[in-house]
């Protein structure tokens, strides 16, 4: 069943929704006087976070980060999942159109809990397990990023494959970076909540962390991209320097080649005896010197 009531005492009912129909959101309308315009944010794949306020009921919309590896990254719903959450007197809702990493994982921990639940505690620890999914995914970039400076700077492969992946890493960190600039809006609302100064804090500081994780980030991923572009440039000009080199070579004895090449028949120098090994030790004369010249000034 889509629907299903997590947990329920005298002060606390948790219901939670995943994949909901459009029978589910009437039923939450009928039941629980939801406004129909907040449950229809939830379904929607792309809908922004936010926090919205309707009569007695506090509405929450996060998004997590999602451990789905999408091939396009267009837009946050991409890299993100929504986890909408109603609270309203002794009652949470939690709505999500697919499983839900930190619904999941705290519907395992509330089983072993022995103190007093409330829905501002369930909604709290919903709202810290969404941002170490950010924690979580800004560790695992961070190694990723690592991984490839080392192929960058110290093996030598593929730079077309290189600069794919550095592209890919940095619309993944600024799709995050974005999200959770916007999400600061539903964390902020988190003071309305029956929850101490304490716990507030907390979640305060897991959101500036994670923040300025993604930053970083971000600007480490430009930086290496720079750098990167930067030695395939000097690459590019070591090749170009050989080839100019070579030609430096070979441009005064290709000359000299194409001069006895003419077919003129009055060529003073075909009548020499040893005309064509003068020619050829000029020639290697030529490069001798040019070899030298160039050894001296270290090129």
């Amino acid at each position: 069943m889509p629907t299903e009531i997590v947990y329920k005492s005298k002060n606390c009912e948790w219901v939670d929704v995943e994949a909901p129909q459009l029978e589910d959101l009437s039923f939450l309308h009928d039941h629980y006087g939801i406004n129909n315009l907040l449950l229809e944010d939830t379904t929607d794949a792309n809908h922004l976070p936010k926090y919205e306020e309707d009569g007695n009921v506090k509405f929450y919309l996060t998004r997590e980060n999602t451990e789905l590896e999408r091939s396009n990254l267009n837009s946050i719903s991409d890299v993100s999942t929504k986890l909408g959450i109603f609270i309203f007197g002794h009652t949470i809702i939690t709505i999500h159109r697919m499983r839900n990493r930190s619904v999941y994982e705290y519907k395992k921990e509330i089983l072993g809990e022995k103190t007093e639940i409330t829905p501002s505690t369930i909604a709290l620890h919903l709202a810290l397990k969404v941002m170490k999914s950010f924690d979580d995914e800004s560790t695992s970039l961070q190694e990723t990023l690592d991984n490839l400076e080392n192929e960058i700077f110290l093996k030598n492969t593929n730079p077309s494959a290189q600069i794919r992946r550095l592209y890919k890493l940095k619309r993944k960190t600024g799709l995050n970076s974005r999200l959770l600039n916007i999400s600061n809006e539903w964390v902020e609302h988190f003071k309305l909540l029956k929850i101490s100064e304490t716990e507030i804090t907390d979640l305060n500081d897991k959101y500036k962390s994670v923040l300025a994780d993604f930053d970083h980030l971000n600007v480490q991923i430009t930086n290496l991209i720079s750098m990167f572009l930067a030695l395939t440039d000097q690459k590019a000009n070591q090749v170009m320097k050989m080839l100019a080199m070579y030609s430096v070579y070979f441009l005064p004895i290709t000359f000299i080649a194409g001069v006895y090449g003419m077919n003129f028949t009055y060529m003073p120098e075909l009548s020499k005896k040893y005309g064509y090994f003068f020619t050829l030790g000029f020639m290697g004369l030529i490069v001798v010197v040019t070899y030298l010249y160039l050894r001296r000034k270290k090129w």
